[in-house]
């Protein structure tokens, strides 16, 4: 019985410590992925060692999805 209280003793810490471990990223804006390909071309730009990605086309319009108001 005692064996059995220290291994879910341990496996309630280690659960506690993987959550508190796992929500450490600061909220900031979200990059969109017409941004973020926008970025990547800059950057492959900028180091001119690997080859280009292709342009990326822009979005003709910011279309809503239906979770959108959990991130905000």
């Amino acid at each position: 019985m005692n064996r059995r209280r220290l291994m879910a003793s341990f496996a309630l810490l280690g659960a506690t410590t993987l959550l508190a471990t796992a929500c450490g990223r600061r909220p900031t804006e979200l990059d969109t992925p017409y941004q973020a390909a926008v970025d990547a071309r800059k950057e492959a730009q900028d180091q001119k060692t690997t080859p280009l990605p292709p342009e990326p086309k822009k979005p003709e319009t910011d279309r809503r999805f239906f979770l959108d108001g959990l991130i905000k």
